[in-house]
């Protein structure tokens, strides 16, 4: 028997995505409050306003995406509200941790010589990045994976919690919070376009079915009169064109970043002093205009030289103009 058959809007804990809410937040506060006093240097800021906002943000769309009512609705009743729950998971709550991490923190973490950093490093370029999320993203649409999300609340929680470190992994090229595991801005722009092909191949397949793909959400109870068959093709339009919508306005953003910084770079080059180049010669140059250049001239002036003394006459020679040497 499946929990669809007990009250839509019944209240229901969630322990399990509270303590991961709540270790998030945990390890927060320790890093600013322990750690960052130890390694920060005195006078320079452990964690930026904007830091806070934005992990403060993080956790509250966390505790949205993985509390009641959003994952009681997406669980059992409407896989469109399930695929609203994958997007704040993947496309949302990544970047804005990634943002929030402090530079100092992510060196502590990502740069130890320990097994888990390295291997970290090593998965968080954009080849393997790109290829785990989109393998994880596929495998959860599979028809097998969503009806055991459905019948299994762990393999559910298991799913999100696969989903999201490989979010993290294919975010940290783009605004991770190290320099140099981030790619160039034209790079950046290539690899999302990327990133949001794969997601419109299911979402395609889910708005153009004319029959239920997933049956275990084809149940009596239906929440504001939404159909099976309009619930996945509201399902596969979110995924589609509000996912791949909101990745295109981030290589918006950074094209006219990656643009205004080239501008800016050009304004530079030519505000530059120039400095005067040497005459170049005639490519006509001939010896007999040089000569010609010569007889012009006349003959170089005399320069009138010291005498100097003959050592074996112990006389001074005939003073008088003679050509310099």
């Amino acid at each position: 028997m499946l929990l669809a058959d007990v009250n839509p809007w019944r209240w229901q804990a969630h322990p399990e995505a509270w303590a991961l809410v709540g270790g998030i937040v945990l390890l927060g506060w320790y890093a600013a409050r322990v750690i960052g006093p130890k390694v920060v240097p005195e006078g320079e800021v452990i964690v930026s306003t904007r830091q806070k906002l934005l992990f403060g943000l993080a956790v509250v769309l966390l505790l949205v995406a993985g509390g009641w009512p959003m994952h009681d609705i997406g669980e059992q009743y409407l896989y469109s509200v399930h695929m609203v729950q994958h997007l704040l998971i993947s496309f949302f709550i990544p970047p804005l941790l990634l943002l929030a991490t402090p530079v100092w923190l992510a060196r502590l973490v990502l740069l130890d010589e320990g097994p888990m950093a390295t291997w970290i490093r090593r998965l968080a370029r954009p080849l393997p990045a790109g290829l785990i999320f989109n393998a994880i993203t596929v495998f959860l649409h599979w028809q097998g994976s969503v009806t055991e999300s459905v019948r299994s609340a762990p393999y559910h929680y298991t799913a999100h919690v696969l989903l999201f470190a490989s979010a993290l992994l294919m975010w940290t090229p783009v605004c991770g919070p190290l320099p140099e595991l981030r790619i160039s801005r034209p790079a950046k722009m290539v690899y999302l376009f990327l990133m949001s092909v794969i997601p419109t191949i299911p979402g395609g397949w889910l708005t153009f079915a004319e029959k239920p793909v997933y049956r275990v959400y084809d149940l009596p109870i239906r929440l504001w009169n939404i159909d099976v068959i309009a619930d996945q093709q509201a399902a596969g339009a979110i995924m589609k064109i509000f996912g791949g919508f909101y990745l295109w306005l981030i290589i918006t953003v950074i094209f006219f970043k990656w643009a205004s910084s080239q501008e800016l770079i050009n304004q530079f080059r030519n505000d530059r002093p120039t400095v005067p180049s040497r005459p170049m010669l005639p490519d006509d140059l001939t010896f007999e205009a040089v000569a010609d250049e010569f007889d012009k001239a006349g003959p170089a002036p005399l320069e009138r030289v010291p005498p100097v003394r003959d050592e074996r006459t112990d006389e001074p020679p005939q003073g008088g103009a003679q050509p310099a040497r």
